[in-house]
């Protein structure tokens, strides 16, 4: 039996023969784009974090997120791959796809978590290796197995687990958890509804098939629209904390502010379009949003203070 005679029945129910996935399906697996904004992130909390940290341990600390990252994504890849197989935009995945079996994609995820969190818990120090077993736990257990396909507020409630690398990033060189974290730790969790309700709203459809219960298919879009307004506004003192809490200078703090102030015009045009034109345009921004300032916050703290 070729692998293009394997159904995905028996591919979500782990009965198929051995695959052979290629280099490039683990890497999937990984979830690569989610990835890199995790570490960038992560890079951003050890970098603005006061203290010093050995560059051979920071280079350690943040692959160690980089795996700890990809690893929940190769799980939650694991236990998804019955909904996977019936949306569009995950067809292709490796487990939907027929290209490599469920139990290894599950020991694939397990393995790079442990060893991930082994590593800097023995090489960083304990309280980063905590916060990354807590990351990957929240995203595992509490998202992906609890909340994702029983209630509209996964993503919000779920999105915890995505704004947790500051503070591991920030707790690999103090060894602590001090306030600026937390303040990066809520700028990126009020980011996540807006961001991945824009991008509910034109996959809605998607959504409803798999029955995963998003904001747009349950509440309906105009109730998602007004919650995504909300939360862009409740952004902009978030988004300027690091500012009032001497992590970042005077223009972090205007550019910031425009930034912020850029959403929200974003989420007002969502609010008026009937098509999917502007929440394609609004999830397309919001990342562009989180990676400038946390870009800022870097250039705000290279040596020579990049923007004075």
């Amino acid at each position: 039996m070729s692998l293009t005679d394997v159904t995905t029945a028996e591919f979500a129910a782990g009965t198929a023969p051995l695959s052979a996935a290629s280099v490039g399906d683990y890497w999937a697996l990984l979830k690569p784009r989610v990835m890199s904004l995790v570490v960038f992130t992560g890079f951003a909390g050890l970098w603005v974090a006061p203290g010093h940290i050995h560059p051979l341990l920071a280079a350690v600390a943040i692959l160690c997120i980089a795996v700890g990252a990809g690893a929940s994504g190769a799980i939650n890849m694991w236990y998804d791959r019955d909904i996977d197989a019936v949306m569009n935009r995950t067809l292709g995945r490796p487990l939907p796809a027929g290209r490599m079996q469920p139990n290894e994609a599950l020991a694939f995820g397990v393995i790079l978590a442990s060893g991930s969190v082994i590593l800097m818990g023995l090489a960083v120090n304990v309280v980063a290796g905590a916060l990354l077993a807590g990351t990957i736990g929240f995203y595992v257990f509490i998202y992906t197995m609890w909340l994702k396909r029983r209630t509209p507020q996964n993503i919000v409630i779920g999105g915890a687990a995505g704004a947790f690398p500051p503070m591991v990033g920030w707790a690999a060189v103090t060894g602590d958890i001090g306030w600026p974290s937390v303040a990066l730790f809520a700028l990126i969790f009020f980011w996540t509804p807006p961001h991945f309700w824009a991008l509910a709203l034109f996959r809605s459809g998607d959504y409803q098939k798999a029955g995963v219960p998003m904001m747009p298919v349950v509440a309906g879009p105009r109730e998602t629209k007004k919650q995504m307004l909300v939360y862009t506004v409740v952004l902009w003192p978030i988004a300027v904390a690091p500012y009032f809490m001497g992590i970042a200078g005077a223009a972090y703090l205007a550019l910031a502010a425009v930034l912020s102030l850029c959403f929200t015009g974003f989420s007002v045009a969502v609010w008026f379009d009937r098509t999917d034109k502007w929440p394609k345009r609004m999830f397309a921004f919001s990342i562009l949003y989180l990676s400038l300032l946390f870009a800022l916050l870097i250039l705000d703290r290279a040596p020579g203070g990049l923007l004075g």
